[in-house]
């Protein structure tokens, strides 16, 4: 499919983005850009505050949102992307206001450690710790610890699926796991990367730089790091996951659905034609993340109304689907 014309202006600010960094920009100097977000409207929510969890690391930081209404909730606890190397709360605001907004849930942004300065496992530690957390100490956030899921965006989505891979084999139940446009390997030899490698916002360089930043002298096999290894993924979450045609993580995302669902899990699998990385936190540009946005917010509801059975499928249309920018179904 053509690239989407919103998928050309955000290339075309990515391109600026890369010029003012240079070719080889530092660490301090990605975090300074990624740490001024877009201007996006941000929805007011009667409860917003910051508090820390107990980590095996240490407090572990975490943004609280809560929608008026009833208590206990529902939970979402939320992992943001940035290669775990960049990146925190502030960035993925927006999108965790509309969650608890929408979705009628308490939303719980990690602020996880991250690399080069504390490299793998330590953001899997602190990502294991706010959703034990929420699941053992639910009158803290005011949560129901029977309707608690896990989501993320690309190495947030990472988390999201290694906590969810956790959760079972801790037996801890979480209804649901929401993974957008998530990395699950280390290998980076998929034909998306081969395809979109360069000038589609996550080159394959800066992902492959991110990945040796946090993978450190551990294993590449280890599925706490690349879930899509693990041996078996039978009694994970039901999850949905949301890949963008133009994204050098498309292959491995859509991968893990695939696994996931000759395992027995119930999945949802959409593709987002003529999209690029990190559509779904850009409605402002973007109007198929609003449209992936409704997606999701749909999947938790649903996932959040029948908390009882962890294993029983969302009611949805679960065929494998593919959506470009005409709209979603279902």
């Amino acid at each position: 499919m053509p690239v989407h014309p919103q998928t050309r202006r955000l290339r075309e600010f990515l391109d600026s983005c890369a010029e003012l960094l240079g070719p080889d920009p530092s660490i301090e100097e990605m975090r300074r850009l990624i740490g001024s977000p877009f201007a996006l409207e941000r929805r007011e929510l009667p409860h917003v505050r910051d508090l820390t969890v107990h980590g095996e690391g240490g407090p572990v930081p975490v943004r609280l949102y809560r929608p008026a209404g009833r208590s206990p909730l529902p939970a979402l606890v939320y992992f943001h992307g940035g290669g775990w190397v960049i990146g925190g709360p502030d960035n993925v605001d927006a999108a965790c206001r509309e969650f608890a907004a929408r979705a009628g849930c308490a939303v719980l942004s990690v602020d996880y450690r991250l690399a080069p300065e504390h490299p793998f496992p330590a953001a899997v530690q602190d990502a294991w710790a706010v959703t034990a957390a929420a699941t053992g100490e639910p009158g803290r956030f005011g949560v129901d610890p029977q309707a608690v899921a896990v989501a993320g965006d690309s190495a947030g989505g990472n988390l999201a699926a290694v906590v969810a891979l956790l959760a079972r084999e801790r037996g801890v139940r979480l209804v649901h796991q929401l993974l957008v446009y998530p990395a699950t390997d280390t290998a980076m030899d998929t034909a998306s990367y081969a395809a979109y490698g360069t000038g589609y916002g996550l080159d394959a360089g800066s992902m492959g730089r991110f990945m040796r930043l946090y993978q450190g002298d551990a294993d590449p096999a280890d599925p706490r790091l690349a879930p899509l290894r693990a041996p078996d993924l039978a009694g994970a979450a039901p999850a949905t996951v949301i890949t963008a045609e133009y994204d050098v993580l498309r292959d491995e995302g859509e991968a893990y659905a695939r696994r996931l669902q000759e395992a027995g899990v119930p999945v949802l699998l959409r593709r987002y034609e003529g999209m690029v990385h990190s559509f779904f936190l850009l409605p402002e540009l973007f109007d198929t993340g609003v449209e992936a946005m409704d997606l999701a917010v749909r999947r938790l509801r649903a996932a959040f109304e029948t908390p009882g059975n962890g294993t029983a499928p969302i009611r949805e249309d679960t065929r494998w689907a593919r959506r470009g920018t005409a709209g979603t179904s279902g």
